[in-house]
């Protein structure tokens, strides 16, 4: 009788320890219950950020998913590849890739009368943005200009291209600037005109060859690049007399180039007399 009464006293003490440790560990458990529900909770947050990134970010990286598109450009058939969204974000591009959207051969785009040189930048610029030489601002000066890394040891003449369907030379971004226009790209023809008003040391041939240029690809209603062209003139007219390429080009007149240079230059003395008397 001792001996059961010990036993179940240890029994007793035993059950009861047990009970202490299952009902601390029940009270653990829901003490923490809430810790999990607020680490489960934590990554929302986290997630809402790279929302905002595609914006800021490298303009490939969402877009490197879709199909390849062929693009031929020029008379000597040159071959390009880009991603379909990528090329799509021009709505030139993007209409010519919906007109194939039935093709199983994959899609191609034919280009006979672009240059290689400027569709190339004009991809280029699709994907990141710009196009070389980079346009950098200089804090310092409170002014921007063409990124040293990317002319440093180039050649001179790859500021203009040769352009097929005048036989002879223009300004690289007098070209990029029509193309844009033709592709629907208005921040494209902004930039290109910004990297063309930083020209310098072009030839007089040269710059009234890309003003015909621009007159022939460009319409009436948009004067940006016209009305560059006629102010870089009227500034450089001592140049221009003296080595008598305007005066050649003004005799064969017949052009809405040349009657644009002749109105701008009368308006340009008739508000230096004003001003001067």
């Amino acid at each position: 009788m001792f001996t059961s009464t010990k036993n179940k006293s240890y029994r007793d003490s035993f059950s009861h320890r047990a009970g202490k440790a299952t009902s601390k560990k029940q009270k653990s458990f829901k003490e923490y219950a809430p810790a999990r529900k607020i680490i489960t909770q934590q990554p929302s947050p986290v997630r809402s950020t790279p929302t905002k990134s595609p914006a800021s970010s490298s303009p490939t990286s969402p877009n490197l998913n879709s199909a390849i598109v062929t693009i031929c450009v020029g008379p000597a058939q040159r071959l390009f590849a880009a991603h379909e969204d990528v090329l799509s974000k021009a709505p030139f591009f993007a209409q010519a890739c919906r007109a194939q959207f039935f093709e199983t051969s994959g899609k191609r785009i034919d280009l006979p009368n672009e240059e290689p040189e400027v569709f190339s930048a004009v991809l280029e610029y699709l994907y990141k943005g710009d196009y070389i030489p980079k346009l950098i601002y200089d804090k310092k000066r409170a002014s921007w200009l063409l990124d040293d890394a990317d002319t440093a040891g180039s050649a001179q003449g790859e500021s203009t291209v040769y352009n097929n369907g005048i036989g002879g030379p223009v300004l690289k971004d007098t070209a990029i600037y029509c193309s844009a226009h033709r592709y629907a790209l208005p921040d494209l023809q902004r930039l290109a005109l910004k990297k063309q008003g930083l020209a310098s040391g072009v030839q007089c041939s040269t710059i009234l060859a890309s003003a015909r240029y621009a007159y022939a690809h460009t319409p009436a209603s948009d004067s940006k690049l016209r009305a560059h062209y006629l102010a870089l003139i009227i500034r450089s007219r001592a140049t221009f007399k003296r080595s008598g390429t305007l005066q050649a080009e003004m005799e064969r007149g017949g052009s809405a180039l040349f009657f644009d240079l002749f109105v701008a230059m009368v308006n340009h003395l008739v508000s230096c007399t004003l001003g001067g008397g």
